[in-house]
């Protein structure tokens, strides 16, 4: 795949139900455009735990008590990652009334994960970084139902597998060590159409936020590789 330049800083936001293949489209996106990275809410709060930070220790103490990481707290992680790549100003505060002015730079572009999930979180965001691009991933619900169907693990090592588009060489087992393949406890129909909708019932107010702001992209597929080329040709629209 031929790698591309961005000419201006992208801050991305990708938006799709579980199963869509999220984690697909980032991965392919940084990879044909190097100057983006990945920045996860999620990793940030595990690694700011993992090294015992003052926002760590705070964190860990909520997770200990049975409650969510406050919203501030994961603004806080996101603002710090940011001022340490030098993308935002590192006298800007999450209580500033106005977002901070971000870097104009190509490589200070990145695709947000994990962080925001509600039209609340949106507006809070806003007022730390301001984003240019929401895409929100649209799959069938009945493809993705499909997909999970179909989808078998090797447990010890996280190997996934998928008998529709990428079967094991040898029928239920794994490639690498020839051990049996499993399901994954949740992956029956009804814990998916739960999720799906309580997805579809946070997402729309989370879009409609993002539509307002006059930044949301909307694709549609069937596959992965359905949605790849859609995805490139409007990035390089507006980035490239």
């Amino acid at each position: 795949m031929a790698t591309r330049e961005f000419k201006k800083a992208a801050r991305i936001i990708l938006v799709g139900a579980p199963g869509v293949g999220k984690g697909t489209q980032a991965q392919r996106l940084m990879k044909r455009y190097p100057q983006l990275s990945a920045v996860s809410s999620g990793d940030l709060l595990r690694q700011s735990v993992r090294n015992k930070t003052p926002l760590g220790q705070e964190a860990e103490t909520s997770i200990r008590a049975g409650n969510l990481v406050p919203d501030d707290m994961i603004l806080k992680l996101i603002l710090h990652e940011l001022q340490s790549k030098r993308w935002v100003s590192s006298d800007s505060s999450v209580t500033d009334a106005a977002p901070a002015e971000p870097s104009k730079n190509p490589s200070a572009s990145f695709i947000l994960d994990g962080f925001p999930r509600t039209a609340a979180q949106a507006s809070r965001l806003d007022s730390l970084i301001p984003i240019n691009l929401v895409v929100s991933l649209i799959t069938p619900v009945n493809i993705i139902l499909s997909r999970i169907a179909s989808r078998w693990v090797h447990a010890p090592s996280g190997r996934v597998y998928n008998t529709d588009f990428n079967a094991p060489k040898h029928s239920g087992k794994d490639d690498v060590t020839g051990e049996p393949l499993t399901k994954r406890a949740d992956d029956d129909e009804e814990t998916w159409k739960s999720r799906l909708k309580k997805f579809d019932e946070t997402s729309q107010p989370l879009l409609e936020h993002y539509h307002k702001k006059g930044v949301l992209w909307t694709v549609k597929g069937n596959s992965s590789d359905e949605i790849t080329p859609k995805l490139f040709q409007e990035f390089e629209t507006r980035f490239a």
